[in-house]
């Protein structure tokens, strides 16, 4: 009998020490605190342990990362702590599941300095000695990852046993189809894949079903395709009109592009302001203009950031046809990684065929303007 108690305590101790993964990097964020403004790290360290939970997206993680640098800038120190939330170990229960569930997302993470970096996994995983080696590895030397996803990258390195959320291993999540916000893809990375679609959110997902609901000031259409984003984006209204706030910013109202491609009811064009947010004098951030586009999405100094936004909300509120996502997410590629200045945002409009967009539409810097809705 008490053979039995101790055996069955001493796995309950080995379970609990497994599943506390999800606290191990809230301290790496915590210690950012003299960067950004008073409060920000601590915001953005409580909510490390929601993305590392056992049924969270894998993708929910690189976002995270994304918005520590491009709140708390780019110093080296919120570099490193944004690295190690990138190689964190997903919360995971091998009671439930066998194997770990990777983000197949190819634009995420969209920070260059956190790409090729590939996490840790639980020990209980075949495999594991050889990954968690390589996600040592990748914190000093990043893998390379141009194009891919972390489950590519994963693979390139010769770890496979996992499972993809959003694409099987070996093909980018968002090519072709771009984000979803409902149904999501689970494949094994070396089998073929197979498609079933589940109402969860994926920060990644190749969808079978999408409702695209048309962000306008009094109107709002949905359609549902197969493999596009919109059956029919006639029927999506023209997007939000003129707005002029103290707080959210200036936008001239909806407007097409020149080149004749449908993004939907939304204007794709940034801009680039200083002393947005709250930030110091003389700090230059991209923002989406758009404030159906900008909702909820902090101002960021890495313009690939706002630029994987755009093309996110293409799918997910705007109703854009297919082809102008597409060619949303050619030009990231292109662009993203461009200098962080002004010429880069007036190349972005005038790639998308909104030539000539004041890219500083607020007349900033102002007081008490945050920049986004």
């Amino acid at each position: 009998m008490y053979t039995k108690v101790a055996l069955t305590s001493a796995l309950l101790a080995v379970a609990e020490a497994r599943f506390a993964q999800e606290q191990i990097p809230v301290s790496f964020i915590t210690a950012l605190r003299n960067f950004g403004q008073p409060g920000q790290a601590d915001t953005l360290a409580g909510a490390v342990p929601g993305v590392l939970l056992a049924a969270a997206d894998p993708c929910a993680k690189l976002t995270l990362a994304d918005q520590i640098v491009s709140t708390l800038g780019t110093d080296a120190a919120v570099i490193s702590g944004a690295q190690k939330l990138v190689a964190a170990e997903q919360n995971f229960n091998p009671f439930a599941v066998s194997i770990p569930n990777i983000c197949g997302d190819g634009f995420l993470p969209a920070t260059a300095e956190l790409r090729g970096i590939v996490p840790l996994v639980d020990p209980a995983v075949t495999g594991s000695d050889l990954e968690n080696s390589n996600s040592a590895a990748s914190l000093q030397s990043p893998f390379a990852a141009d194009g891919l996803s972390v489950a590519d990258v994963m693979v390139a390195q010769g770890f496979s046993n996992f499972t993809v959320n959003g694409a099987a291993a070996g093909g980018n999540a968002n090519a072709g189809s771009g984000n979803a916000d409902t149904a999501t893809t689970t494949t094994t990375a070396a089998a073929a894949a197979t498609t079933t679609a589940t109402p969860v959110f994926t920060c990644g997902g190749s969808k079978t079903t999408t409702t695209a609901a048309a962000a306008a000031t009094t109107t709002a259409a949905a359609s549902t395709g197969d493999s596009g984003n919109a059956a029919d984006n006639s029927a999506v209204a023209a997007g939000a009109g003129a707005v002029s706030d103290a707080v959210t910013g200036t936008f001239a109202g909806f407007q097409a592009s020149s080149l004749g491609l449908d993004f939907g009811s939304c204007t794709p064009t940034v801009k680039f302001e200083e002393s947005l947010n709250g930030r110091k004098a003389g700090e230059f951030t991209f923002q989406a203009q758009d404030p159906v586009v900008n909702k909820g999405q902090q101002e960021a100094l890495n313009p690939n950031i706002i630029f994987n936004r755009i093309c996110d909300q293409l799918v997910n509120v705007c109703g854009a046809a297919d082809d102008a996502v597409t060619f949303c997410r050619s030009q990231q590629a292109t662009l993203g990684a461009g200098a962080k200045d002004a010429s880069t945002a007036d190349a972005w409009n005038t790639a998308l065929g909104f030539a000539g967009t004041d890219i500083n539409p607020d007349n900033a810097p102002q007081a008490g303007l945050v920049g986004h809705t």
